[in-house]
């Protein structure tokens, strides 16, 4: 015992004293931001009384019977999540529309009084059965706009909000996320309780007395909205963070529902005061409830893995959302393409070609902050260069030369983030060629670029606010996906189709049939001038890998359609290319269609350019046999449009017509009507 006590002294005297840790470089995180950080990747259910109405956003006149799911099946949602390599799951307990998943007693508009359980149903402790089953965290969306409480605009509603929060914050265990909505009243029209309601919203919600109320109840959870105060929207619903993407943000200059906040704080400030990094969310198809009509408009793989690398992978954490269907049930189909998705991360990360690499940084702080540190998996465990040091070199040489396309970095964020600017060069028979020139890192950045033959990796850090950490680096080789075929269409209905950057066989139906390598074989583009379902496969007979099946919903031809208006460029609202559009004058766009034609719906695209100017949100939909007398057809609001500018489908019964016009009603900036493209459904289905 006493020579080894003696060894012991001599081991300790030999390594000399500890070397300080770098000091913090503000704002970082708290104890619960570092907790959420760690869970990276989480599941939104949107789930609601919109399910059954197929709205997006519901009027809130509602009837509570409507509510009335077959085989509501929460195990089943947090099983999903599980098995897809989530987290945790936020679910919409309230929405817009009031309807609350959970027998509140401060409302009548709730499971209470609709059919399921007779009445006796509590969703919200059944997800928490779920997640507690199957090791999840729990999270409540809570919209604070409600169109059905009579007193919303009043103080009295602020009450009735605390009391419903009180609820969900007390009675359903602990809480990892409390996620507040930034719509809120001033868009509806008609319908619901009292509707056309504005409230200031940067005073109305009292949000400091809010945020300490839940601060008392959840002291563990983060609060989600635009602006924090503890994590923040990325300012979009397309799931993708930016090139540049701090956690830092001027969080007192922000608020939820704030106009100009997707362009001016989304991708965060480098000289932010407070610690509030990103969530980006997204729907696994193009709307947030479920919508029958999108069962073959589900992300495709290569689609979700975009968003995977573009959110995760540049300093994000990703909220996938389920839009559960009627049945209360997770659609096979979301079910098959999330899977899909954690397979392929899996095999994207599988190896990690750093783990048997020689490291060296041209500059290291000492014992315990050795660049060996980025290879550890304990999460305290990191590089770290000297005071003042901010230009450093690490080079990865591997033992042999290897096949790479992945590169991940992560900063150690407990103190800071800090990296400003940094490449990544890699060592070939030319010399050192960069792959990347890059801003920031933060918690996580994943670098996706064409397989490079190499035997020496050079990551530098050009720019930093203090001498950088590093808590890990790896290196990957990700198998090759071969995407599905983009789809473009003219006026007169020729359709081409292509897979950008690859020389691949397309194999296409034009029956609604899943197509393969026996189908009509691509050559040359089809004429489709009549509404049908194309389907469409990319096959590389080299690997015979075939892609997935693009599934495309395709109307008749717009060869002679007019624009009845004498202004310039009116035409490119139906020129068939969604990366035009046309303000109008008079808020109105009126189409000749050459000929009488049933018609059992339109479309109707928003401006897809980046500032969105005249994004219709309230709309009159009209059709005429002789261009002078017109029939109303539709009359409604396209909600949520101007964060999901996805095109919009709506359906009625049967009409013959030979003209049509969408009249806006009112626009999300107040300017005039902009049309990227309109058309009209001729299939009854």
């Amino acid at each position: 015992m006493k020579k080894c006590l003696l060894l012991f002294l001599i081991v300790c005297a030999c390594q000399g004293p500890g070397v300080a840790p770098p000091a913090p470089v503000y704002p970082i995180p708290s104890e619960a931001q570092l907790a959420w950080h760690d869970l990276e990747y989480y599941g939104f259910v949107h789930f609601n009384m919109n399910t059954f109405s197929d709205m997006e956003w519901g009027m809130g006149d509602e009837d509570p019977a409507d509510f009335n799911p077959t085989a509501l099946d929460t195990r089943q949602w947090a099983k999903v999540a599980k098995e897809a390599g989530m987290k945790g799951i936020i679910i919409t307990a309230k929405h817009h529309d009031g309807f609350c998943l959970w027998p509140s007693a401060y409302t009548e508009h709730s499971v209470k009084n609709s059919p399921w359980k007779d009445g006796k149903g509590d969703l919200i402790q059944e997800l928490r059965e779920a997640c507690e089953e199957f090791g999840l965290k729990m999270g409540i969306y809570y919209s604070p706009w409600d169109r059905n409480h009579a007193e919303y605009g009043t103080p009295a509603y602020i009450t009735y909000m605390r009391n419903q929060l009180t609820e969900l914050l007390t009675n359903y265990g602990e809480i990892f996320e409390v996620w507040f909505d930034g719509a809120n009243g001033g868009t509806g029209f008609y319908g619901g309780a009292n509707e056309n309601r504005y409230v200031d919203k940067l005073t109305y919600y009292d949000w400091p007395n809010i945020y300490a109320l839940v601060r008392e109840l959840q002291p563990g959870a983060v609060l989600f909205s635009d602006g924090g105060p503890d994590v923040r929207w990325v300012g979009n619903e397309e799931g993708y963070a930016y090139e540049t993407t701090w956690s830092n943000l001027m969080r007192d200059s922000v608020y939820a529902g704030m106009p100009e906040y997707p362009e001016k704080y989304a991708s965060g400030q480098e000289a932010g005061t407070h610690w509030v990094p990103a969530e980006a969310d997204v729907s696994i198809r193009p709307g947030w409830y479920y919508h029958e009509y999108e069962d073959h408009k589900v992300k495709t793989l290569p689609q979700l893995l975009d968003i995977y690398y573009n959110s995760i992978g540049r300093n994000a954490a990703l909220l996938i959302n389920f839009p559960v269907d009627r049945r209360g049930l997770i659609h096979e189909k979301d079910v098959e393409q999330i899977m899909k998705l954690s397979t392929k991360i899996k095999e994207d990360f599988a190896v990690d070609l750093a783990q048997k690499a020689k490291l060296s940084a041209s500059n290291e702080r000492g014992r315990g902050f050795e660049i060996k540190q980025v290879l550890n998996e304990e999460k305290n465990k990191y590089w770290a260069a000297e005071d003042g040091v901010i230009h450093n070199e690490i080079l990865i040489q591997f033992p042999k030369k290897q096949s790479i396309n992945r590169f991940m970095a992560q900063e150690h964020i407990a103190l800071g983030q800090r990296v400003k600017a940094f490449t990544l060069e890699a060592k070939t028979e030319k010399g050192w060629e960069l792959i990347h020139n890059g801003t920031t890192i933060g918690a996580k950045r994943i670098l996706r670029f064409e397989d490079v033959d190499t035997d020496a990796l050079r990551f530098t850090i050009t720019d930093a606010k203090a001498s950088p950490t590093i808590s890990r680096i790896g290196v990957y080789h990700a198998p090759a996906l071969l995407i599905e075929p983009v789809l473009e269409r003219d006026k007169s209905g020729a359709v081409t189709l292509n897979v950008p950057g690859s020389n691949v066989d397309i194999y296409y139906t034009l029956d609604g049939s899943n197509p393969s390598i026996n189908s009509i074989k691509y050559e040359r583009p089809v004429m489709v001038d009549q509404a049908v379902q194309l389907r469409a496969i990319s096959h590389d007979p080299a690997t015979g890998q075939l892609s997935e099946i693009l599934v495309q919903d395709v109307d008749i031809a717009k060869a002679k359609w007019k624009v009845i208006h004498n202004i310039p460029n009116a035409e490119k609202a139906i020129d068939e290319d969604p990366n035009t559009f046309w303000q109008s004058t008079g808020d109105e766009l009126t189409v000749d269609l050459g000929e009488i034609i049933t018609i059992h719906g339109f479309t109707y695209l928003p401006p897809q350019n980046r500032y969105m100017s005249g994004v219709i949100n309230r709309y009159v939909f009209q059709s005429s046999m002789d261009g002078r007398n017109w029939t109303d057809r539709a009359l409604g609001e396209f909600s949520n449009i101007y964060n999901n500018p996805i095109e919009q489908t709506i359906r009625f019964d049967g009409v013959d017509a030979r003209y049509f016009r969408l009249r806006a009603l009112g626009t999300t900036d107040g300017l005039k009507g902009s049309f990227a493209e309109l058309g009209v459904i001729t299939r009854d289905n």
